[in-house]
């Protein structure tokens, strides 16, 4: 199988370097990495070196390249770019992609399908989500600090034991990789958390610890898990009647001084994944005549702090 991961960041630098190590050698698989600028040089030269709590390697992908079409034809392709990215990783990929080519986005957000959906011409898109606390550390080092590592994929509808040989194809390799039919399930509880988390403490510059510790601006997150729970029933997701209790209980679990990534792009003045985070929630109230006043203040106080009363 001929697998891409287009996004060497913290997401796919891990599940990336992962699949990289164990096929290294293989006669059958072949992976590739997607990547850019000195990043993309480094790897070419040195490899990736990944670091976990518990291991670090440095593995080298059959191919490293920013030109996809260099790649021929790929089976399956991880999309593991940032929000503002995935546009343009989209356009990258098609002249790698074919009808067979199973692409499966693991972004935060909860409409990637949708987007990939109007950009890529053919191939099959499934759905999916990652927890895991992982950063580019340098050019060529990527490093796991926390989260489980799960991975979750699979179509958002039923039919999924067609699949069932991707979910090998990660394990093999040491991923704790999920195939759920349908997913949508699980890529909104993920959503319902980090969502709200990452807007909260990246408006208020909040570590989790600060925001435990904080009744007002607990009170504001779980009024906003409220709204991301009202439009997910409205569109017919199945969640458990506690999700947002349940979502609340998740924030002691991390350490005291986590950063959300939302909080630390906004920290280091780089672009922020607002529209996936907030804007989504915004304009999806539109659409379905709900009420999001939480999510309309705190967008405007992104975008228009004159305007936000917060």
């Amino acid at each position: 199988m001929r697998t891409a991961i287009i996004g060497i960041g913290g997401v796919g630098g891990f599940y990336g370097g992962k699949l990289s190590r164990y096929y290294e050698r293989s006669p059958e698989h072949e992976v590739f990495f997607i990547a850019r600028g000195t990043h993309l040089d480094t790897i070419r030269k040195e490899g990736l070196t990944l670091i976990t709590p518990s291991e670090r390697f440095v593995t080298r992908p059959a191919r490293a390249t920013d030109r996809t079409e260099e790649l021929g034809s790929l089976d399956l392709v991880l999309v593991c770019v940032k929000e503002y990215g995935l546009d343009e990783a989209a356009r990258m990929l098609i002249p790698a992609i074919q009808e067979t080519t199973v692409v499966i986005p693991l972004l935060n957000g909860v409409d990637n399908v949708e987007r990939l959906g109007r950009l890529l011409p053919w191939g099959t898109l499934l759905n999916g989500c990652v927890y895991i606390s992982s950063h580019l550390e340098g050019p060529g080092i990527v490093s796991q600090k926390g989260g489980s590592a799960k991975l979750f994929f699979g179509p958002e509808d039923t039919g999924g034991k067609a699949y069932g040989y991707i979910e090998d194809f990660l394990r093999n390799a040491g991923i704790d990789a999920t195939l759920a039919a349908p997913v949508t399930t699980e890529v909104w509880t993920k959503f319902i958390f980090i969502g709200p988390v990452a807007a909260v403490t990246a408006l208020h510059r909040l570590t989790l610890g600060d925001l435990e510790r904080s009744e007002e601006h607990r009170h504001l997150l779980e009024g906003m898990m409220r709204e991301v729970e009202e439009i997910a029933r409205a569109k017919a997701i199945a969640l458990p009647s506690n999700i947002v209790q349940g979502s609340l209980q998740k924030v002691s679990a991390f350490p005291p001084g986590t950063k959300t990534s939302l909080l630390v792009d906004r920290e280091q003045g780089r672009p922020l994944e607002l529209e996936t985070f907030v804007g989504y929630i915004v304009r999806a109230g539109q659409a379905l005549g709900i009420e999001t006043p939480l999510h309309d203040t705190v967008y405007a106080a992104f975008t228009d702090p004159a305007r936000a009363i917060l």
